[in-house]
Order: C-alpha cells, then sequence, then structure tokens
C-alpha cells in the first residue's frame, strides 16, 4: 500500500506521467472499433424491449418443481403461441406473451393451473397495452434530452463551451456503448434499465467535471508565460486526478458487481439484473471515456485558438533556445566548454536560474543577478574595509 502510495503521490507532482492528451488518435481508433460494434449490433439485432415498452401480458407463477419447459407447454396448450418463459428465482417462473384479452389471459392461468398442480392464487396476471409501452418510451427521450440540454447550459456557465462539447461527446459514447452492449447481449430493457442508463451519465458526468475543474486550475493565465502548452497542461491535470478516478469507479463498481452475483445469480431477480447490468457496463465506459475522450478532446479543442497557437510557438521558441545554450562551445585551446555561452539574451528570471554561480539565498530574500560585465576602473585585487579609529576611553573621576 505505502508503494502504491508513494506512486500516487508520484503521478500528481508530475514525477510519473503518461501522455494521454499526446496519444489521443490511439484512444479515438479504440472507441471508434467499440462503437461501430455497439452501432452494428443495435441496427442488426436490436433491443430486446420488454412488455412495458412493446405491450403484451406477463405471468408469475410462484411455484418450486415446474420447469420451464413444463411451464412452456402449459402456456401452448391454451393457445398462446411462443411464448418467452425463464426462471425469476428458486421459487418463481415468469411468462411473457403478446397481446391478450382478458378471457385469453384467464385461459391462460386456468391451464396453467392445472398442469403445473398450483392453484389460480399463486399465479399473477399483468396487461400491459402498446399504448403504454410509448408513453413509457416517450417520457425516457424527453428525460435524456432535458438531462443533455441541463448539462450544456451548466458545463458552458461553470467552464466554457469548449469543455461542455467534450463532455457531451462523452456522454453520447458512453450511451451508444451501453446500448449496443444490450443489444449484443440480448437483455431486455425494462423501465429500470432506462433508470440505470441515467444514473451512469450523471456518473460520468461527475468523473469528467472533476477533471475538467483540475484543467482550470492548471491552465489559469497559462497565456500569458511559455513554460508549457495547453495539452501538457491539460495532461499534467489528467494524471494528478487519474488515481482518484480510478479509486471512485473500483468503490463504485464493488456493489453493482455484488448486484450482479448475488442478485442474478443466486436471487434469480431479473429487476436487479437489467438496473446492475446498465450500471456496471455504464460505469466502466463512463470512467473510460472521462480519462480517455473528454480531456484528449477539449485539448484539440483549445489548441485550434490563436492564443494557444501562440502560445505553443512561444513554448517552442524558449525549448529551442534552451537547448542551443546547452550545446557545448568551442574553446581558444581547440577543446569544449560545457558551460552555455552568455552572449544568448535571457530574461531576468532564467539568469537567475541558469547561472550556475548565483548564490543561494534565505527564504523571501530576492536572490540578485550574478554581475556578468565588469565596471571599469574597479579593483581588481580583494576589497579590503577600512580600519575605524579606535574610540577614545572616558575618563574616571
Amino acid at each position: 500500500m505505502s508503494r502504491l502510495g508513494h506512486m500516487g503521490g508520484a503521478i500528481y507532482r508530475g514525477e510519473i506521467s503518461y501522455d494521454f492528451v499526446g496519444k489521443r488518435r490511439r484512444w479515438y481508433a479504440i472507441s471508434a472499433v467499440i462503437l461501430i460494434l455497439a452501432i452494428g449490433g443495435f441496427a442488426f439485432r436490436g433491443l430486446n424491449l420488454g412488455i412495458e415498452f412493446k405491450g403484451g401480458a406477463e405471468f408469475l407463477i410462484q411455484t418450486s418443481t415446474a420447469t420451464v419447459e413444463q411451464t412452456r407447454e402449459a402456456v401452448e396448450a391454451a393457445g398462446v403461441v411462443d411464448p418467452i418463459v425463464t426462471q425469476a428465482g428458486t421459487q418463481q417462473m415468469r411468462v411473457q406473451t403478446l397481446d391478450l384479452t382478458g378471457v385469453e389471459s384467464q385461459k391462460v392461468v386456468e391451464s396453467l393451473s392445472s398442469k403445473l398442480g398450483v392453484p389460480t392464487t399463486a399465479i399473477s396476471v399483468q396487461l400491459v397495452g402498446p399504448s403504454w409501452g410509448g408513453e413509457i418510451t416517450t417520457k425516457a427521450l424527453q428525460g435524456l434530452v432535458l438531462f443533455l440540454i441541463a448539462v450544456t447550459i451548466f458545463l458552458s456557465l461553470y467552464f466554457e463551451w469548449r469543455m461542455a462539447v467534450a463532455a457531451l461527446v462523452a456522454l453520447l459514447h458512453d450511451l451508444v456503448i451501453t446500448i449496443g452492449i444490450y443489444a449484443l447481449s440480448g437483455f431486455e430493457v425494462t423501465p429500470a434499465t432506462v433508470i440505470g442508463v441515467l444514473t451512469i451519465l450523471g456518473f460520468s458526468l461527475y468523473d469528467t467535471v472533476v477533471v475538467f475543474d483540475k484543467v482550470k486550475e492548471n491552465t489559469h493565465g497559462i497565456t500569458s508565460g511559455n513554460r508549457s502548452t495547453y495539452s501538457e497542461a491539460a495532461n499534467l491535470a489528467l494524471n494528478q486526478t487519474l488515481v482518484r478516478s480510478i479509486n471512485t469507479s473500483i468503490v463504485a463498481l464493488l456493489p453493482v458487481t455484488a448486484i450482479l452475483v448475488i442478485g442474478v445469480g443466486f436471487l434469480g431477480a431479473g429487476t436487479l439484473k437489467d438496473l446492475a447490468l446498465a450500471l456496471f457496463i455504464g460505469t466502466l465506459a463512463g470512467t473510460y471515456s472521462s480519462i480517455f475522450i473528454a480531456t484528449p478532446l477539449l485539448a484539440q479543442l483549445k489548441e485550434r485558438e490563436p492564443a494557444m497557437k501562440a502560445l505553443a510557438t512561444r513554448v517552442a521558441a524558449r525549448r529551442a533556445g534552451l537547448s542551443a545554450r546547452t550545446t557545448k562551445a568551442p574553446t581558444s585551446s581547440g577543446g569544449t566548454s560545457t558551460a552555455r555561452s552568455r552572449t544568448a539574451v535571457l530574461d531576468p528570471a532564467e539568469q537567475l536560474e541558469d547561472d550556475p554561480t548565483s548564490e543561494p539565498t534565505e527564504e523571501g530574500e530576492a536572490p540578485s543577478a550574478p554581475s556578468l560585465v565588469e565596471r571599469p576602473g574597479a579593483p581588481t585585487g580583494p576589497r579590503t574595509q577600512p580600519r575605524r579609529p579606535p574610540a577614545k576611553r572616558k575618563r574616571k573621576r
């Protein structure tokens, strides 16, 4: 643990750094492959919508002895074609069918009761019309649009519009990946799934805002200097928040994994499965997008500004000058000298920083610049202090 803590501190101070922003083309390529697979799954397989969205009938049978095959045969005996039968727990079976009338649903209940040997009171029926499912879909889309509008306004006011654009791209990135994995896996989409998707969008936004706040702090007044570019300052902010993002994601994934393993594997709770899968996929995608997509895209947008282009030019010129001053200059004897040439034009701060003859000073005391040119008429020998006349002694009376 102490080694991990030391590594985290070194990353925060910039002693250890990974160039996330500089390798943005690599992350874009990885995201493009994942997005193509997700969109392909959605286009060719589609979503497995629950009866809440497409309408139908659902039967829940309280039984500990019936199997899936026995339940399907009982439903088909009532004249229902292609029922979807799943085990919803150790003592419960779930049957989903297309739209049924009241008479048809009663016939299914009687068939299940007689063939499975359970009382009719142990069978619950839920009939959902297609209009209600369409209303649920409309409400979900309206909530998503309002959420994105609110996010855009908040980020534009608190940060700037470029950060809002980068955050929205990351959110849409997470949304498409989550929907695509649902399509590829064939998991049923229920209202619990919609709640999970909206929840992970909030988590992704939270992680992105934390990184952007550090970027804003590191880049404050950056155009007035020439030490680093915007991309370098943003990359430092990303490294400084990297450990925090990873720890937050791990803590968030632990209870979600517990829901998936215990709630689905042992309890067989379908609602928990729908919610947990959306949270699990969204949390991973949100962590990835906040590190590899949002900040690199923000730096790419900012580097297009004229002020940031001028800053990059000054930084490159300064580094080229420092590189030229560190080259070995020939001496009169034909050898080489490792000292930097003093004929270069330096600003006062760099003179004090680069001159090896400058003396260290106490904290709070301004250092004195070294004298590079001798004054005419100045003595060349060692300086001596003038002798003071001896003080007169007072006579005692």
